[in-house]
């Protein structure tokens, strides 16, 4: 696919920014966006960064109706040297269009998505935070604004691209965070759209999520739908177990998200030559290795925690408190080396960043 030519609308006014070292997760956006507009038959046109402003939908779209949407998450970096880097934004993109495939979506260009972010970003690379812990928080979205009260894909869409200056998107950092084992609600099932990152998926694990915040857990690690045993994943995270020296994570089965932050780890392990195993493992399992006293640590991995700790896990009342409710040496050795990976503080033998150069973008 040709590239097109990206237009850009410069904000006549700048938001202030907020102090670095008090940022909470998604509450703050930069001062620009940008977007593209899809017709059938016509294609993805429009190409164009404008500033930040609330969006417009006639209240027939099939958005808010039938929940035709999908959206990345991923991060941009400020080394000490001030160059600005990506972590494998590539890898997001190409689960964009398997997402926008499961929802009857159409594909981006990817090569073209990916300009249109580094643009976006030399033009608010003031807004990446530089204080450890921080980077810029990038969501890149797409929705159905077709006006039509219809069960059918729709035939119009838009394509967004917004930017988050953020801090840990848990309180705890990365310290252990409390995680409450489901019993009751189901996520998703294979077939079904587990696998692909839509909003319906997030506002399904919502009641749960509820419930567990008024029992004082950070958040759910949801079981299989169909045996309501196997561990499946955290509500936004991957998640690990480290049993008896081995490190097991589920295996992707259709229903669970295959995180870019948890292939990265995998890929860490093994060149590590940390023994890592993708399997199904029950709850069962996960009682007897605690019982057994070799359940040694529980962590999840996610583009907005990168790696969070578990101290402790609730399942039905019997509570396994891990590795005394204490950071373990692997997920706090796994956080620093991906961190310092990200921030470019450690050598990238993987290929995974995408470093900017310093040249301003353009106007097209």
């Amino acid at each position: 696919m040709s590239r097109h030519p990206i237009q850009i609308k410069l904000s006549e006014g700048k938001k202030e920014k907020p102090d670095p070292t008090t940022l909470v997760f998604g509450r703050n956006f930069t001062d620009h966006m940008f977007v593209a507009d899809f017709d059938e038959g016509r294609g993805w046109h429009s190409h164009r960064i404008v500033p930040y402003a609330p969006v417009t939908l006639d209240p027939a779209s099939i958005v808010l109706h039938y929940g035709q949407t999908v959206f990345e998450g991923m991060k941009a970096y400020k080394s000490d040297d001030g160059s600005v880097r990506l972590f494998r934004p590539e890898e997001n993109m190409k689960r964009m269009n398997m997402s926008l495939d499961r929802l009857c979506m159409p594909r981006i260009n990817e090569e073209q998505a990916l300009h249109a972010l580094t643009q976006l970003i030399q033009i608010e690379k003031d807004w990446i935070p530089t204080t450890w812990g921080t980077s810029l928080y990038i969501r890149p979205f797409v929705i159905a604004n077709e006006a039509f009260l219809g069960v059918a894909p729709a035939k119009k869409y838009q394509f967004y691209i917004i930017l988050s200056p953020v801090g840990s998107y848990y309180k705890e950092g990365i310290h252990p965070i409390r995680i409450l084992v489901e019993n009751e609600f189901v996520r998703a099932v294979k077939g079904g759209t587990g696998g692909a990152k839509t909003a319906g998926n997030y506002a399904s694990g919502l009641k749960a999520q509820q419930v567990a915040d008024q029992k004082g857990y950070s958040q759910v690690m949801w079981l299989d739908g169909v045996e309501r045993k196997y561990v499946e994943e955290v509500g936004s995270m991957n998640i690990f177990f480290k049993i008896n020296g081995e490190v097991i994570t589920p295996a992707i089965n259709g229903s669970i998200l295959e995180g870019i932050t948890r292939k990265s780890i995998l890929q860490l392990l093994r060149h590590w030559n940390i023994p890592v195993f993708e399997r199904k493992i029950s709850i069962d399992e996960i009682k007897e290795a605690y019982e057994n006293g070799v359940l040694e640590e529980v962590f999840g991995t996610g583009t907005a925690a990168v790696i969070s700790p578990v101290g402790e896990l609730n399942w039905d009342g019997y509570k396994m408190i891990v590795n005394d409710n204490m950071t373990g040496p692997l997920a706090k050795q796994l956080f620093d080396t991906l961190s310092n990976i990200q921030n470019g503080k450690e050598m990238d033998p993987f290929g995974w960043v995408l470093q900017l150069n310093n040249e301003i973008a353009k106007l097209a």
